[in-house]
């Protein structure tokens, strides 16, 4: 269930254009970086992707549904996520302005999520989100929203963390739901996928909201 519908995660991107499988580096470095450390929440990891997920990374970015939602190159080949993981998640978390953790579940790799966009001074940062085509359905996409976002919120220094998705991508606002994050409104034309522009459903969580 991809997230940042109509944008590329930065991670990818998943970023800005981002969760995810193509992030852009970005250039200008800042004082701060997130802690390069894994997140474990009852059989939910959130780690560092390495060469080894490069296989599951294509499977996934090569599906109809991950391909619907994010704007990823088409085809996806190895050398894209070789690429990702190798250079580029590295590079957006060396810049400061986000962290790419692979999703897995008991011991298997689920996805991708990431912050991206983030701003230290202001306090704010956005996640974006993937689920593998064969992990979907089991509430991972919420689960690992509300463990990264509440570790940014807790531990990073962060006072609002957001979630946009595209108005059609209706598995990506559910999971910012049960993510614990707040329906705010909707930005229009804010985002793109393979086909065109999307309006996009903006959601929110802050610190005193935990």
């Amino acid at each position: 269930m991809p997230s940042s519908g109509g944008q590329v995660p930065s991670i990818l991107w998943l970023l800005p254009p981002a969760v995810l499988c193509d992030t852009r580096a970005v250039s200008a470095p800042v004082d701060r970086t997130y802690d390069d450390i894994s997140l474990r929440s009852a059989g939910l990891v959130l780690r560092a992707p390495g060469v080894g997920d490069v296989p599951d990374i294509v499977r996934a970015c090569r599906d109809p549904l991950t391909q619907q939602w994010l704007p990823l190159p088409n085809p996806y080949d190895e050398s894209h996520a070789f690429g990702f993981v190798t250079e580029q998640a590295r590079a957006v978390w060396r810049s400061g302005f986000g962290i790419v953790r692979a999703i897995e579940r008991d011991g298997e790799f689920a996805g991708m999520i990431d912050l991206k966009k983030t701003d230290w001074r202001g306090g704010t940062t956005e996640i974006g989100y993937w689920v593998s085509p064969d992990h979907r359905g089991h509430g991972l996409a919420g689960r690992a929203a509300r463990l990264l976002g509440d570790w940014a919120i807790r531990e990073q220094g962060m006072e609002r963390v957001e979630i946009r998705s595209a108005t059609g991508n209706l598995g990506s606002q559910k999971a910012a739901l049960a993510a614990g994050y707040r329906q705010e409104g909707v930005l229009r034309s804010a985002g793109y996928t393979h086909t065109g522009r999307v309006d996009l459903v903006i959601f929110g969580k802050t610190s005193a909201d935990l």
